[in-house]
């Protein structure tokens, strides 16, 4: 414990001094007066607005598309250099061009990200018959290697399907830094991906008839193999993969079969008729029918759990409240909070579209329309409180990154808002 001495001075017996003398009239003044002003600071800083989001325009224009990456935004537009009608992507941070570098041919780019150092950039050929990945040096912009096929990333491993015109396809992992094969396995049939944050990358191929196989996405060994149906089934199959399950959906008696990806042996089978697709939605699988709607399943034992008619699709999950929204063909679009053990409605955001996210790991927001080409703003906390105002801005198309919102204004260019 600290103790403070105070000193007061020697006690004497002596006689009381008389009062003291009056201060100088200005002695006070000085104190009063600071009172005064520390008053009105406190008083204008508490009318003063609240400080206006951060926010620059990039140019865009006509045929021009922009992709967001953690703090950086990449622009592909027409290249107005270039007379044979060539494209370039454009790097910013900030409002600051950092490098641009021109795109081979003049197809449709699909995806723009960066990874190790290496700015991604992967689409279609000018004919839109093949696919093409192109790398550049985050940095500079010096363009590092490219190859054809379309490039993806699943996890931290930069994957890439063979072009089209591959007289054989295959599936193969490339280094991003010089786009070396670290391994190729031949696809046939359905190709679908098993994906943990902190769990291991894992590939299905599955054939229409035949081995189904999975594959270890980071080293390319084969991990199991079986036959699931030696004998085959009448009827097309759509196959997917959630939550360590490899899901067959048979269209012709309506079921779901579901397999253990460490095995590939049946764990269940439920009969779900007119189900479209299965998504995770936290600790359960969620069956989404053609026409709306969802049911939630055990996915130790495809016991359903609980049912909505109204709301279909998760796109998050947060402390055990799922956002789910409706059918686009419903006309009162929305988003809802659902409790993830009983599908107990929370908060019904009618009215609110969920902004896309180009990566995942930033803020939730959504936007309501407010006339006149404006756009309200807002930020989603799965709570049930209502959404919090992060402002307003006019534009449509809206994406979000990890740190910034991109939104492309009347006239063709981007709106970019810093988000932190």
């Amino acid at each position: 414990m600290v103790v403070t001495v105070i000193d007061l001075g020697e006690l004497r017996d002596e006689a009381p001094p008389g009062p003291a003398p009056r201060p100088p009239h200005a002695v006070g003044r000085p104190f009063r007066l600071l009172v005064v002003l520390l008053v009105a600071l406190l008083t204008l800083t508490a009318a003063a607005p609240p400080r206006s989001p951060v926010e620059w325009t990039l140019p865009g224009g006509l045929g021009s598309a922009v992709f967001a990456s953690g703090d950086a935004v990449y622009v592909v537009r027409p290249d107005r250099g270039s007379a044979g009608g060539g494209r370039e992507v454009v790097a910013y941070r900030g409002d600051r061009e950092r490098w641009r570098s021109p795109l081979p041919g003049s197809g449709t780019v699909v995806s723009v990200w960066e990874q190790d150092g290496r700015v991604i950039v992967a689409g279609r050929s000018v004919d839109d018959t093949d696919w093409q990945t192109v790398t550049y040096d985050a940095v500079t912009g010096a363009d590092v290697w490219r190859r054809p096929g379309i490039a993806f990333a699943v996890g931290r491993v930069l994957l890439m399907q063979s072009a089209v015109s591959d007289t054989s396809t295959s599936i193969m992992e490339v280094d991003p830094a010089d786009g070396r094969t670290v391994w190729t396995a031949q696809m046939t049939g359905a190709l679908g991906f098993d994906f943990e944050p902190t769990g291991p990358v894992r590939m299905v191929l599955s054939p229409a008839t035949g081995q189904t196989v999975v594959v270890d996405g980071r080293t390319g060994a084969r991990l199991v193999a079986r036959d699931l149906h030696p004998v085959p089934r009448p009827g097309p199959r759509r196959l997917q993969i959630a939550r360590g399950l490899l899901l067959e959906f048979r269209d012709g008696d309506g079921a779901i079969e579901a397999y253990d990806l460490d095995t590939l042996r049946p764990r269940w089978t439920v009969a779900r008729k007119l189900v479209g697709h299965v998504e995770s939605c936290g600790a359960l699988l969620c069956a989404v029918g053609l026409a709306g709607g969802m049911t939630a399943l055990d996915p130790a034992s495809g016991a359903v759990r609980w049912s909505v008619d109204r709301w279909a699709g998760v796109s998050a999950e947060r402390g055990g409240r799922l956002l789910v929204g409706v059918p686009d063909t419903d006309l009162d679009a929305g988003l809802a909070v659902l409790d993830q053990q009983d599908g107990r409605l929370i908060a019904d955001l009618s009215g609110w579209t969920l902004v896309p996210q180009h990566e995942s790991g930033g803020p939730l927001l959504a936007t309501r329309p407010l006339g006149g080409g404006r756009q309200l703003l807002a930020e989603l906390n799965l709570s049930g409180d209502p959404p919090s105002t992060r402002g307003t801005f006019t534009g449509t198309g809206c994406t979000t990154g990890v740190t910034v919102l991109v939104c492309r204004r009347p006239g063709g260019d981007y709106m970019v808002r810093r988000l932190t």
